[in-house]
């Protein structure tokens, strides 16, 4: 039977308490026990359904791993209080002092500085090349290197990774291939085509209100008992654990992520088409102009689309800005960082969650002072959408 990841979070059944519809919410920072020998026993991860502390775990923490590695296909998974407290601990679970990671130079800015800035502190350095390029990757690795690490779909520029290449590359020399899936849930399937491990912003889309920050570890039960030891498990000593009260709120959220992905992508692909009808530079993985368009197609999950997220080029900062102010003035949508809410939501990366990101290096990889991020809405009506932006740009000199 095909893959489908919808299907699979539609299939777990929960029951709550007193058989309520949601599972009941284990608002308790500790747990108590009928006898010592328990305690000890959870204690050493050898009493099964059995809770010591918050930090550890908690069953509705377990419940929303369980559906968000349902949704990838992995084993199991292990939820925290923040994509980058998912990102961080699997980096530092997989390498020591001395150890290298070959990453894509398009990420997340903070994902980028975490690399760039705090693990050398640590003894990690990493090697940022063009990961589009099998070739270039390939020539990075050293025989220190431990983890290729990519975005499926890159953070801002909508690069997107040749997973079953990095996934015959890792194999090939013994590595790690961490992927961040936080753009495409449901439209790709890193595990499926090779990713080890699979992470998440849960602030996203997937959780999809912009209430409620957090993230996930999609991977082997092995690796994510590694990252829950409590003697170096990287997630339980470091310690971004997932409050239980957030984690049964996203899992509610996640029963319409499939509605929700699709209304995102079939948004997204109409105003990509006009924009890019219009003379606007537009990049947005649907278009057939998208350097990786057929790529994209042969690893998507067909029905749930190329996403939600698309860019444009406005030419200048100051069009950019003039441009965004006047948007959120009509009520099209926000100027706010972060993506995967029902309003648009566009932002300049340049200036907000890439400034990490050294200038001369922005410039290199194409990253341009005039290039805005679009998470695109749930809005009912694209075509009207399309129209208001339209006449914005025409009355700011963009179009």
């Amino acid at each position: 039977m095909k893959f489908n990841p919808a299907d699979n979070i539609q299939d777990l059944q929960y029951f709550g308490e007193f058989g309520g519809v949601n599972p009941s919410i284990s608002d308790s920072s500790t747990y108590t026990f009928l006898s010592a020998k328990t305690m000890f026993d959870t204690f050493e991860g050898n009493a099964d359904g059995c809770y010591l502390y918050s930090r550890h775990s908690t069953p509705s923490n377990l419940y929303l791993g369980e559906a968000l590695a349902a949704m990838e296909g992995t084993e199991t998974a292990n939820v925290t209080a923040s994509g980058m407290g998912a990102i961080t601990p699997v980096l530092l679970q997989i390498c020591n002092a001395g150890d290298h990671i070959v990453s894509s130079r398009t990420i997340y800015g903070g994902t980028y500085a975490f690399l760039k800035n705090f693990t050398p502190k640590l003894g990690i350095e990493t090697t940022f090349v063009d990961i589009t390029k099998l070739d270039l990757v390939e020539a990075a690795i050293t025989k220190n290197t431990k983890v290729l690490y990519c975005e499926s779909v890159s953070n801002p520029l909508l690069e997107v990774a040749d997973i079953k290449g990095l996934s015959a590359l890792a194999k090939k020399h013994h590595l790690k291939l961490v992927v961040d899936n936080t753009f495409s849930p449901l439209s790709i399937s890193p595990a499926k085509m090779g990713a080890d491990i699979v992470c998440h912003s849960l602030t996203k889309f997937i959780n999809g209100s912009s209430d409620t920050v957090g993230g996930v570890v999609c991977g082997s039960q092995e690796f994510i008992n590694d990252l829950r030891n409590v003697n170096d498990g990287a997630c339980m000593l470091l310690g971004s654990t997932m409050d239980s009260l957030r984690a049964a709120s996203i899992l509610k959220n996640m029963r319409t992520l499939h509605i929700r992905m699709k209304q995102h992508s079939f948004n997204a692909a109409f105003l990509a088409d006009k924009f890019e009808a219009d003379g606007l530079k537009t990049v947005y993985p649907g278009l057939e102009s998208h350097p990786s368009h057929q790529l994209f197609k042969t690893m998507m999950n067909t029905e749930y689309g190329f996403g939600g997220m698309l860019t444009i080029d406005a030419g200048s900062l100051d069009k950019a800005n003039e441009l965004m102010e006047l948007m959120q003035h009509k009520n099209l949508g926000y100027l706010a960082v972060s993506l995967g809410f029902y309003k648009t939501l566009f932002s300049v990366p340049g200036s907000s969650t890439s400034s990490e990101i050294p200038e001369n290096e922005q410039k290199e990889m194409g990253l341009t002072d005039g290039l805005i991020r679009f998470s695109i809405g749930l809005d009912n009506d694209i075509e009207r959408t399309y129209n208001m932006m339209k006449a914005c740009m025409v009355e700011v000199g963009v179009l």
